[in-house]
């Protein structure tokens, strides 16, 4: 079963989005900020990470960063989600090295669809 990382400060984002990808078969972990997101990813990476912009401690830009230039996780798929949905803010995203960038509010279809296309990449 696929692991995916979920990074949301919202609880209520990130319970729904929680819901919904284990309703898709998906084991899910979650935690509510940037510093929290890479000590699991060093200590117990997961196959995809979903995360949010606009956070407390680190911005998602920064995580991507410190993700995608880390050589043991640079693989890993990461899917931004975040109500900054600008094309500015998307390209932005794609340029920090996010693998796909869904704007909120999102269709469920659109979320899951996404990350499990990742997964089978």
């Amino acid at each position: 079963m696929s692991t995916v990382l979920v990074v949301e400060d919202s609880v209520a984002q990130r319970e729904m989005i929680k819901d919904l990808l284990k309703g898709s078969g998906l084991e899910v972990t979650a935690v509510s900020g940037g510093i929290e997101a890479l000590k699991v990813i060093q200590g117990r990476p997961p196959d995809l990470v979903l995360l949010d912009i606009v956070m407390p401690d680190m911005n998602g830009y920064e995580v991507c960063r410190q993700i995608k230039a880390n050589p043991t996780t640079q693989n890993l798929p990461v899917v931004m989600c975040s109500a900054k949905g600008e094309e500015f803010d998307r390209y932005w995203g794609m340029k920090q090295g996010a693998d796909a960038y869904i704007a909120k509010p999102f269709q469920a279809t659109e979320l899951v669809g996404t990350v499990k296309q990742l997964l089978q990449g």
